[in-house]
């Protein structure tokens, strides 16, 4: 555990004192409380608004200003989705410097995050870095790939990791370079191809793979991620020769409370129906808020760590058959639950708790 996120740790265990308004039984934040706290509060705040409004958000500014004089703003835009249209899915623009953003770590203590690693990554290899679970935000994911305030270059030298989210992010005007410049590039097929195959070595294709899907599954307490069906990943590693990395986060599914709907039931159609033709789930969820610690959308201050498992050597074949893919899928889901079973009591989980595999 660094020195920042123990001196962030027993902060948090100081400084907490709330009072309940009478009657309504929420919790209201102390006015008083160190600056620190502030800061960490905002940099979640604005990635929480990122991730959830930030871009029907954006665009919808964007179609307003079409009406104004400022019409020409929403026009440039729009052309240059056009003209970058490829980049997202050939390597993405990062810049190093936006990744150290003082932002990042502030959003890092705000939890705390940490990384674990249990093994090297050689760097004159590509990897796919599988992370499990989604969680609503998938905060752990962004925080370890999309910037440096858990160290990832330090742990894993020599390695470029990219995170890969829905392409639908970079149809959306002004967002899509925000989240760029962090190294996010699409999840497409072709995105994927290149990073393994036309971007040298020394590449990391970081995935969440139970995606927007997994959310409506999502349960706090829960340890639920969806692999059965999902089995894409281990066909382009194959494809590659790119050695697969599990990765389990403890505590991303906690930070929220949610409501898990059953299948068939008439919500659960609806997310579904929504999702099929917007790419984008709508999990029913609350976190706390702002200025009180009992409902509101940013997420509850709760602990997380990722533990890299070891790396699953795949050799390469260009043409995998369905039962080799099934074959090497299997290998990873032992791996992910042996990775889990592992280093679960060190973060609180019962031994008697199993990884579920939906």
């Amino acid at each position: 555990m660094t020195e920042e996120v123990q001196q962030t740790l027993s902060s948090h265990e100081g400084t907490r004192r709330s009072h309940k308004v009478p009657g309504l039984g929420v919790e209201i934040a102390p006015f008083r409380i160190p600056f620190h706290r502030r800061l960490e509060t905002f940099a979640i705040l604005q990635w929480t608004l990122t991730f959830l409004i930030g871009g029907f958000g954006l665009t919808f500014f964007s179609l307003y200003l079409l009406f104004t004089s400022y019409y020409w703003v929403s026009f440039l835009a729009y052309t240059w989705i056009i003209i970058d249209r490829w980049t997202p899915s050939q390597g993405g623009r990062r810049f190093s410097w936006s990744r150290r953003w003082k932002i990042w770590e502030h959003m890092r203590n705000f939890f705390p995050v940490e990384l674990h690693k249990t093994a090297d990554l050689d760097p004159n290899q590509n990897y796919i870095i599988a992370f499990h679970p989604h969680g609503i935000l998938a905060v752990g994911a962004f925080i370890h790939f999309g910037t440096e305030a858990t160290g990832f270059s330090k742990l894993f030298p020599g390695i470029k990791p990219s995170l890969l989210i829905l392409r639908g992010w970079f149809f959306f005007p002004f967002l899509r370079d925000y989240v760029m410049i962090a190294g996010l590039c699409d999840s497409s097929k072709n995105s994927v191809d290149y990073l393994l195959s036309k971007n040298g070595v020394g590449n990391a294709a970081c995935l969440v793979i139970g995606g927007a899907r997994e959310t409506l599954d999502m349960e706090p307490g829960k340890h639920r991620v969806l692999l059965n069906r999902r089995k894409g990943f281990i066909k382009k590693a194959m494809e590659h020769g790119a050695s697969l990395v599990p990765v389990y986060s403890f505590g991303e599914s906690d930070i929220y409370d949610s409501t898990c709907n059953v299948p068939g039931s008439k919500m659960r159609k609806l997310q579904e129906f929504l999702m099929k033709f917007t790419g984008f789930s709508l999990p029913i969820f609350h976190g706390r808020g702002i200025f009180n610690y009992t409902m509101g959308i940013i997420p509850y201050r709760r602990r997380i760590n990722t533990v890299v498992g070891k790396p699953i050597p795949v050799g390469k074949n260009p043409n995998p058959t369905r039962t080799e893919v099934e074959d090497v899928h299997t290998i990873y889901v032992d791996a992910l639950k042996a990775l889990f079973d592992e280093h679960k009591t060190k973060y609180g989980i019962s031994e008697d708790i199993s990884l579920e595999i939906i």
